[in-house]
């Protein structure tokens, strides 16, 4: 009976952290949308992400002071979280600038290759073994990235370049995570990655800043409550389920990217883009039933 109960919780636990990983993949992808419709005509990238991050470090920190928990944003090793973020600076603003130049979907589907990336740094960065069958998906991944690119020399090859690089950036910022979790809280690291973006875009914002209308600045507002609400959403969904069950929905990204990129911008992905795209989600969720395999079996070994 007592087994029965388990398994029934870890059902409703991991059906909660599947809608929590739906719901907030589907809030960043309309902040990305926002982001795009900001950066290509109003908005430089970088005082973007200054108002955004001082929203959210302001509401993270009345949130906390009012619930008398800041001890829970208070970060134990400061330094290292503090690189961390400023670091980390690079993939929002890479993948954002990318959207200057790049369709919604496009930028998306590029984005994606953190996916490999996070597994062939894991190797050197985290000692984590990667065995044959992982580093084959990671090629054959690239090869989809490489497809969905279709580099040609024109205009948009910058726009592919930076999107890239942001998702190298993520993919630095998730091992570090990783790396770091294992003496942080998950919300001082969202409170330190969030003030040193701040602090970063702060310093470089006045090379950029235009004056903000009231309205204008309503909707940055709005565009900071979604990426936080998003945030938080990723965060309770990988507290209710294991990574295995709710990483596979991480690419319904590609489902809302392509449906705003329609009704916003009348975008729809080229032929070369689709291929790509199902050679990316398809490694990427062998690499993911892999690492799940992976340390489910180092699991036990260490029970």
């Amino acid at each position: 009976m007592r087994q029965q109960i388990l398994v029934l919780e870890q059902q409703r636990n991991n059906l909660l952290g599947i809608i929590y990983m739906v719901s907030g993949i589907f809030l960043l992808s309309v902040m990305d949308a926002i982001a795009k419709w900001l950066v290509e005509d109003t908005l430089d990238p970088l005082q973007l992400l200054c108002v955004r991050s001082w929203i959210v470090v302001v509401v993270l920190l009345a949130y906390y002071s009012l619930t008398r928990q800041l001890d829970e944003i208070k970060p134990t090793r400061p330094v290292a979280q503090g690189i961390r973020g400023m670091l980390g600076f690079l993939a929002p603003y890479c993948f954002f600038k990318s959207l200057i130049t790049l369709p919604l979907a496009d930028a998306t589907v590029i984005f994606f290759s953190g996916t490999f990336m996070i597994t062939a740094l894991s190797w050197p960065l985290l000692k984590e073994q990667v065995g044959i069958h992982r580093w084959t998906a990671v090629i054959i991944g690239f090869i989809g990235v490489v497809i969905a690119m279709r580099p040609q020399g024109d205009g948009q090859i910058i726009g592919y370049l930076l999107c890239l690089t942001g998702s190298l950036a993520y993919a630095l910022l998730f091992i570090s995570g990783r790396w770091l979790s294992k003496t942080e809280s998950v919300i001082s690291l969202v409170f330190s990655f969030n003030f040193g973006l701040g602090v970063v875009s702060t310093l470089l914002v006045p090379l950029v800043w235009v004056p903000m209308a009231n309205q204008l600045l309503l909707v940055v507002f709005v565009f900071a409550v979604i990426a936080l609400a998003g945030h938080v959403c990723l965060t309770s969904a990988f507290s209710k389920a294991p990574v295995g069950v709710i990483a596979p929905f991480e690419y319904t990204a590609l489902i809302w990217t392509v449906i705003l990129g329609y009704l916003i911008w009348n975008d729809i992905p080229a032929n070369n883009v689709i291929v790509g795209a199902v050679i990316i989600v398809s490694c990427g969720l062998y690499v993911i039933y892999r690492e799940s395999k992976y340390h489910h079996t180092v699991t036990n070994e260490n029970r």
